[in-house]
């Protein structure tokens, strides 16, 4: 796969004219937030202008985010079409998401499906795992096993069934595996520049519009325990 960078120093893993697949790096936001920080989503608009040479508004859509410390790929839509076809997409799960994830302690199993009940506070933008379903809570699940044994950290590869609040962070800090840098589930350190070691790995969906399968791969953060991963 070929990957392209740009002066908006964007990494682009695929692009056609209905989307734009790019690899989010540690403490981008994916659309704007009360921070007022600029957004990705600007960025992919100031890339599409320029490179296209674009009169007025560009249009782009969000499908989906990652969190602000989180890396990996993001989709975004070109076209209203292509939009309104990948949410669909995605509310039938037909798009394949498959995440690394590189933990503190070793989980009790090498691959598990994981099924919990979470509930999301607004107030301090955390969500809290229950083993059985509570009021105001939803059902998430994914599925993990271990692919490589680092001298102080487990590298997981986690396929996601469902997509909720922090549902991977969340998820795997309830069974004692918490993410490296996540103080909000339980490490007990950042890293230096605020980021987690979580990152989208690959993709795959057919395309909203040709049809096509596209797969995508992101390449990890540039980082001395990532490069031990690959």
């Amino acid at each position: 796969m070929k990957i392209l960078s740009n002066k908006n120093n964007l990494q682009i893993l695929h692009e056609d004219n209905h989307i734009i697949i790019v690899n989010k790096r540690a403490g981008d936001i994916v659309q704007g937030d009360k921070t007022g920080d600029k957004p990705l989503s600007d960025v992919v608009k100031e890339y599409i202008k320029d490179k296209y040479n674009k009169p007025g508004n560009v249009y782009l859509g969000t499908v989906h985010r990652l969190d602000r410390p989180t890396t990996g790929i993001v989709i975004f839509a070109k076209t209203s079409k292509a939009l309104e076809r990948l949410n669909k997409m995605l509310r039938e799960k037909t798009i394949s998401k498959t995440y690394w994830a590189i933990v503190k302690n070793k989980p009790k199993k090498e691959q598990d499906t994981l099924i919990h009940y979470l509930k999301k506070n607004p107030k301090n933008n955390k969500s809290t795992a229950f083993k059985t379903e509570t009021e105001g809570s939803k059902k998430a699940i994914l599925h993990y096993k271990i692919i490589k044994e680092l001298d102080s950290y487990i590298l997981l590869e986690i396929d996601l069934e469902t997509g909720r609040h922090h549902q991977i962070r969340c998820q795997l800090a309830s069974i004692g595996s918490y993410i490296k840098g996540d103080l909000k589930y339980g490490a007990k350190r950042s890293n230096k520049d605020a980021s987690i070691h979580l990152h989208a790995r690959k993709i795959e969906l057919i395309h909203p519009v040709t049809k096509e399968t596209i797969f995508a791969e992101a390449p990890t953060p540039n980082d001395v325990i990532w490069e031990a991963c690959n």
